[in-house]
């Protein structure tokens, strides 16, 4: 008789350990890596928290864990803590590596989607990432970096209601296009974002940086 209950036990058991299975949370310290990876601005615990859906205080133990086993490991990059929040940065003693790369590139001409993107920027400056993604309908963060690295866009501070960094063009950009100041750009800004282009002898004299 007992055996048969101690069945039966199984049987309903079983079922329960796999639907546990199915709803385990995210292991914390991938997740916290794959949101750290596509994050442009630090985050703090409280907010990673509350993206991985897990305690604030077993995210910045896991913080610190990260950090110290990316230091342990030598890796090319590393976590900080700056600004209130965490980001990665590429490790100082790799600069030279990093800035050899960003030095090759400035040799390859501007694709037409950094292109439309500067165009945005010097338009709507000063303008966060996420703005000019709902401007051109598709994520930029790869171009940013690609037109950062150029010398082209800069950082310019953070929004004061969202805190997301702020990009502006720089002074190499107006020298490029032989321009004195932003005030010479053509008059086309009420235009954006209702087009998907833009001023056709801008986009030539871009097209030659």
């Amino acid at each position: 008789m007992f055996a048969g209950r101690g069945q039966r036990l199984t049987r309903m058991v079983r079922p329960m350990n796999d639907l546990a299975v199915v709803a385990e949370p995210l292991a914390i310290r991938p997740a916290l890596e794959a949101v750290l990876m596509v994050a442009d601005q630090p985050l703090d615990h409280v907010a990673l928290a509350a993206a991985i859906e897990r305690p604030p205080h077993v995210v910045l133990d896991t913080l610190h864990e990260m950090a110290s086993s990316y230091d342990n490991e030598k890796r090319g990059f590393e976590l900080r803590s700056v600004a209130g929040g965490w980001r990665y940065y590429t490790r100082e003693r790799y600069a030279a590596a990093v800035e050899r790369f960003v030095l090759d590139g400035q040799h390859a001409r501007l694709t037409s989607a950094a292109l439309e993107t500067l165009a945005v920027v010097a338009y709507r400056q000063p303008i966060s990432r996420g703005r000019v993604s709902a401007v051109r309908g598709v994520n930029v963060d790869g171009v940013i970096r690609t037109l950062v690295t150029r010398g082209l866009v800069e950082e310019a501070g953070t929004d004061v209601e969202t805190g997301a960094l702020l990009y502006r063009t720089t002074g190499y950009f107006c020298e490029r296009l032989g321009l004195s100041g932003l005030e010479d750009l053509p008059a086309i800004a009420p235009l954006l974002p209702d087009v998907a282009g833009f001023d056709l002898r801008l986009q030539e004299e871009l097209e030659h940086l």
